[in-house]
């Protein structure tokens, strides 16, 4: 009796919220935030933090022991990296390719080719630091690729992180950057200026993957966060935001 009593308690009983925290490349602070809203929708106890920033930067916190749950890198190395170190409670998986772009709020500085910045009008060109940031060093290998590195490195701003830089060109600090295709087509930034599509040939490809680190590896949340970036919803919200998803031919 006593059973039957407490079942229908038991049965009662919610689930219990989650909590997740996430590192993530900062060409995805609009498009993740995006996934996370879709993500929460069904479960909206459940706390899911985002934090963004540099790949590079955040590979050495998470490698002295920063507390994050899932880490998504621009650069699929560094969570290849941590996984080698014993770091990671799952294998690494591709989310994304990246895309660059010239971007200005000048529309004709914007189509103005790479090989023809050094004699164009502008007094600063920003880029992510290429010290750790993939974006930035994929911009800087488009700019060797058009032999004009050394003539436009004294004119460069850097920026912590590829957000950092659009915010160069965003306010003024820079006449024009080598940006993230995702950042161009946020809310945030789509109709400012213009913006040029940089040839994927002419850099190493941005190849992006995720990974669950291993203080997260009983932490059902954040496995099943893993699991909903392969969704349908999640790779439409990826799309929208110009990422070339695995498996799927770029623009």
């Amino acid at each position: 009796f006593a059973v039957l009593m407490t079942l229908p308690f038991v049965l009662a009983r919610p689930v219990l919220a989650g909590s997740l925290t996430i590192a993530a490349a900062a060409d995805l602070k609009f498009a993740m935030a995006e996934v996370v809203e879709h993500f929460r929708a069904e479960r909206p106890g459940d706390k899911v933090e985002v934090i963004y920033g540099s790949s590079g930067k955040f590979f050495t916190q998470i490698a002295n022991d920063a507390p994050f749950d899932l880490y998504f890198s621009a650069d699929i190395a560094y969570p290849r990296q941590l996984e080698e170190k014993g770091l990671t409670a799952s294998e690494t998986r591709p989310y994304a390719l990246g895309r660059i772009v010239l971007w200005s709020l000048e529309p004709e500085l914007a189509k103005t080719p790479l090989r023809d910045l050094p004699r164009a009008p502008m007094r600063k060109l920003a880029i992510a630091n290429p010290d750790h940031a993939p974006y930035g060093v994929r911009a800087k290998e488009a700019l060797q690729h058009q032999g004009v590195w050394e003539a436009l490195e004294p004119r460069l701003v850097l920026g912590e992180n590829i957000a950092h830089t659009a915010q160069f060109v965003d306010s003024g600090a820079a006449d024009a950057g080598v940006v993230a295709l995702a950042l161009v087509l946020s809310p945030t930034m789509a109709g400012k200026g213009a913006w040029t599509l940089i040839p994927a040939q002419w850099h190493e490809p941005l190849e992006q993957g995720y990974v669950i680190l291993a203080r997260a590896r009983d932490n059902p949340l954040a496995h099943r966060f893993a699991d909903y970036m392969g969704s349908e919803p999640a790779r439409a919200v990826m799309r929208r935001y110009g990422f070339v998803l695995p498996g799927e031919a770029g623009p």
